[in-house]
């Protein structure tokens, strides 16, 4: 689906069904250096079992066109105009990594149009350190070979996972190097530079389901438990054996806990 906002073009999967803004919608928000492709797994199979999917590429990703934002707040207040200019009053928000902080921000400056809010392999503050902001601007092939050898648990980067014949270490470099130059190295800083976790989540008040990863390297589980106590998690569950990318490496164990929680 394609749609123009501020002025600029905006693309999102809908999971191949057409959108309906007054169903149950869930808003997939996707990580740094991410896109819509991040959701690959979710976004059919929620479409498909009644659920409205609004899956979005943010400015400079994927098929939107930029430029790429470089604030979390900034990234927040963007959803909040795509979810009013759609028709929509209410969603059920799901974030992975960057995604994440977009979605505590959301929730915090939108509380009226949050329902629910699941966070995916994430933390309070994601501190990126500057060897990879720096790559991300000067070699961004080296930075995203770096965040494909960390963003990974050993099944996932062996290839041997619960999808068969797939390698998520070329699907994400491949989707990665796809979207825009500099849009990397935006997402990145501004992860650096967010530093507004613990005070957005007191102010959180809906029901939150953390999903957490074993062997995260990116967003080490113990900030993650940290942030669901942060949100008093009504839902914690931890995928043993993950690494960081979640959605694509182990998505049945993220489906079930969405349905779940949904």
């Amino acid at each position: 689906m394609r749609h123009t906002l501020n002025g600029a073009e905006v693309f999102c999967t809908t999971g191949g069904r057409e959108f309906d803004p007054k169903g149950q919608v869930l808003l997939f928000i996707h990580g740094s250096g991410q896109s819509h492709l991040t959701w690959l797994l979710q976004a059919r199979f929620f479409a498909n079992r009644g659920y409205q999917v609004l899956a979005p590429d943010l400015p400079g990703h994927g098929h939107s066109d930029g430029p790429a934002l470089s604030d979390i707040a900034a990234m927040a207040d963007w959803c909040q105009d795509l979810l009013a200019a759609l028709g929509v009053e209410q969603a059920t928000v799901v974030g992975h990594s960057q995604g994440c902080l977009v979605g505590l921000e959301l929730a915090r400056r939108h509380p009226g149009s949050v329902a629910k809010l699941a966070m995916i392999a994430g933390a309070l503050a994601i501190p990126v350190n500057d060897w990879l902001v720096n790559n991300a601007r000067d070699n961004q092939d080296k930075a995203i070979a770096a965040m494909m050898a960390w963003g990974f648990g050993l099944p996932g980067a062996f290839h041997d996972n619960s999808v068969p014949g797939m390698s998520h270490v070329n699907f994400g470099t491949s989707l990665m190097r796809a979207n825009a130059t500099g849009t990397l190295h935006a997402d990145l800083s501004a992860c650096q530079a967010y530093d507004q976790g613990e005070e957005a989540a007191a102010l959180v008040a809906c029901p939150v389901l953390c999903i957490l990863a074993e062997k995260d390297k990116m967003t080490p589980i113990k900030a993650g438990r940290a942030m669901a106590d942060a949100l008093n998690a009504e839902t914690i569950v931890e995928v043993p054996g993950a690494g960081h990318m979640l959605p694509a490496e182990e998505p049945k164990a993220v489906n079930q806990a969405l349905r779940a929680f949904f």
